[in-house]
């Protein structure tokens, strides 16, 4: 059997991660990040994020797909070409003129945190069944992939309970600001060609809103944009969940880059992701 990477196929990140909810949760995890003003500042004043933005998400996902699935040796070569990276980078304040890294440990942090929370969340939500027990494993498996970016695994919440107590402390920290508008206008009104404007209007947006609504609901207040109630929200998380997942999976994950099936290919049949596989 090959290399089977740094979660192995016993993990709960290995089933969850194949489910195609996991876009919609990307999304939120966007929404949520930018309400952090130094974290999202750091992003928009060093990339063309208007420009390319379907370029900034692809690499996203290209990075959780190969420390998911790839190999030892791929996932961390990942984690240290995105620190590299990270460590060249800073923005300003432009309020105090305040100049600060963007690998600064507590923006690391926040990025993590309101990425698992929203992959977490939505998957749950959204009818991918998980224990709280199975839940707080995928939190703490998490603290692998908080290493490969920069980040003291010790430092990093374990379980749902630290998690939350997380959230609680640094939710002072959060407000919208110029940044934070302008991934929200992004994430509705993508840059699309003229012709593929009405399937943006009719796909995309439903996408962008319904990640939009799977935020807590002080995020909500923050943006000033309303969110149906949560218990709507949850219905319409596992009714496109229930109708994504009858979509064949080997048809998803054919998609590029592919990470999944290159996985079964060097590890076998039946390191096949599902998520009846999350309890053994």
């Amino acid at each position: 059997m090959g290399d089977p990477g740094l979660f192995t196929p016993k993990s709960v990140t290995w089933q969850m991660h194949g489910d195609p909810m996991m876009w919609v949760a990307g999304v939120r995890a966007l929404y949520f990040q930018a309400l952090h003003p130094r974290a999202v500042r750091g992003v928009m004043q060093n990339s063309d994020f208007r420009k390319d933005a379907w370029g900034r998400l692809l690499r996203t996902a290209n990075f959780v797909g190969t420390i998911s699935y790839g190999t030892t040796e791929a996932a961390e070569k990942a984690g240290a070409r995105v620190r590299k990276i990270h460590t060249m980078l800073s923005a300003v304040d432009p309020d105090t003129g305040e100049r600060y890294g963007v690998d600064e440990p507590e923006l690391l942090l926040w990025v993590h945190c309101a990425e698992i929370d929203s992959y977490l969340g939505v998957a749950r939500r959204s009818g991918f069944r998980l224990t709280d027990e199975q839940a707080d494993r995928y939190i703490a498996e998490q603290r692998v992939s908080a290493r490969l970016v920069g980040l003291d695994p010790d430092a990093v919440p374990a379980d749902q309970a630290e998690l939350a107590a997380y959230f609680e402390k640094v939710r002072p920290e959060l407000a919208v600001g110029p940044e934070a508008r302008a991934v929200d206008d992004f994430l509705l009104r993508p840059p699309t060609h003229p012709v593929l404007i009405p399937a943006r209007e009719v796909l995309w947006r439903r996408v962008a809103q319904l990640a939009y609504a799977a935020l807590p609901p002080y995020a909500h207040e923050l943006y000033g944009r309303p969110a149906p109630k949560p218990a709507t929200v949850t219905r319409q998380l596992r009714a496109t969940g229930t109708l994504l997942r009858c979509v064949p999976a080997r048809l998803r994950w054919q998609l590029p880059p592919k990470h999944i099936l290159r996985a079964m290919s060097r590890l076998g049949p039946g390191s096949r992701p599902a998520p009846y596989k999350v309890g053994g």
